[in-house]
């Protein structure tokens, strides 16, 4: 692996670029947060957040560098994040701001590649194995993007470089903010081995915890595991843990991927075993996945409510409305009906999660995927 800033000049090695392909990674630093302080000069240097408010049961969205300084991090219930800093500023999120500010970095991704897969807002995969500048050596691509971006919006992008999406993904977050890291083909086996299993994209703190009971503290570790060890302990995701220990990911940048559904979920550290809690809980997902509705300028008709117990075993339950839904208090209503109606019988509960799909999203054609994971687990 080799790191850089933004006026460095690490690249893929000329031979390895012949036989792979060529993956960025571009994510934008506190995108939402960044914004607001670059909007309002009296935000600059100070902990904000974007989100709804702690007197409403609010939850973050985004936190400025300053505020994560104190623990605070997207999705936190509002009330968490003011406790943690007293001194807080809340601001409103402005979604129409951020979405024609990422339509201006797309404009800026698309000069240099026609594959360009959109993970949100403020963070996409592009393919440059060919490239329209015929430029040799994604690296540069990445520096002139991030030198696009700094000069275009006065906003800052962190790049990773590497063989696949997942290797690119580890490496843009190597080097906060403003950052640029290359993972070279014969470095991607021994990065992977020595990194602590809690930094894998898609192995979350739950997950993470489970990981280390077993044993498994690396990626080293991880690699000894054999399919079937870990399929059994973690089912499906078994799979991805299988592949990713071993720097493999064949999945393709995916341009223009029409999302079919959109949602968020929740895996708890300890075991809720209150109902109360577990409908506090359901209230603060309601929140994120009106947020992410809002950032897509979309609806949906189709709730689907998954809840997952301590002994892993999954239900869903799903109802479907006539017309289209994004409201705070329609979504949290629905998924409480369908909550309630499910027999606890004293049960705890480990995870749950609520999705809308039938989307009424006119723009589905240009639609920008939401992360796969909640809180860092990764859903499937």
């Amino acid at each position: 692996m080799k790191s850089e800033t933004a006026c460095g000049g690490a690249t893929l090695g000329q031979e390895s670029v012949a036989r792979t392909r060529k993956i960025v990674h571009v994510d934008m630093d506190a995108f939402y947060a960044s914004v607001e302080q670059r909007d309002n000069p009296s935000y600059r240097g100070k902990p904000l957040v974007v989100g709804g408010s702690p007197n409403q049961r609010g939850v973050v969205a985004a936190a400025s560098y300053e505020a994560r300084k104190f623990g605070i991090y997207s999705a936190m219930p509002s009330v968490t994040a003011i406790a943690k800093c007293p001194g807080l500023i809340f601001v409103r999120p402005r979604f129409d701001v951020y979405r024609e500010i990422s339509a201006a970095i797309h404009a800026i991704f698309k000069r240099y590649s026609d594959l360009v897969e959109g993970v949100a807002l403020d963070e996409a995969y592009l393919d440059v194995t060919e490239n329209r500048q015929n430029i040799p050596y994604a690296s540069t691509i990445a520096r002139h993007i991030k030198t696009a971006i700094s000069q275009e919006t006065q906003l800052t992008a962190t790049a990773g470089v590497s063989i696949n999406k997942f290797l690119a993904k580890m490496a843009s977050g190597q080097n906060k903010p403003n950052g640029l890291t290359v993972i070279l083909p014969e470095d991607a086996i021994a990065f992977v081995e020595q990194l602590a299993i809690e930094k894998f994209h898609g192995i979350g703190e739950v997950t993470a915890a489970k990981m280390h009971s077993l044993g498994i503290h690396t990626g080293a570790d991880l690699k000894r595991r054999s399919l079937t060890d870990l399929t059994h302990h973690f089912g499906k995701a078994g799979q991805y843990y299988y592949r990713i220990a071993r720097a493999e990911d064949d999945r393709p940048v995916e341009a223009n991927r029409v999302r079919k559904s959109i949602g968020a979920e929740t895996s708890f550290a300890q075991d809720l075993s209150d109902v109360g809690q577990m409908l506090q809980e359901l209230e603060q997902i309601a929140q994120i996945v009106e947020q992410r509705l809002e950032q897509h300028e979309t609806r949906g008709r189709t709730l689907t409510l998954k809840v997952k117990f301590s002994d892993y075993q999954q239900l869903t339950r799903s109802k479907t409305m006539l017309a289209p839904i994004s409201e705070l208090s329609t979504i949290f209503e629905i998924a409480k009906t369908l909550f309630l109606s499910i027999e606890l019988e004293n049960r705890s509960i480990r995870l749950l999660g609520i999705s809308l799909s039938n989307l009424d999203n006119q723009k589905q054609s240009q639609a920008i995927q939401l992360p796969l994971f909640q809180n860092g687990n990764i859903i499937f």
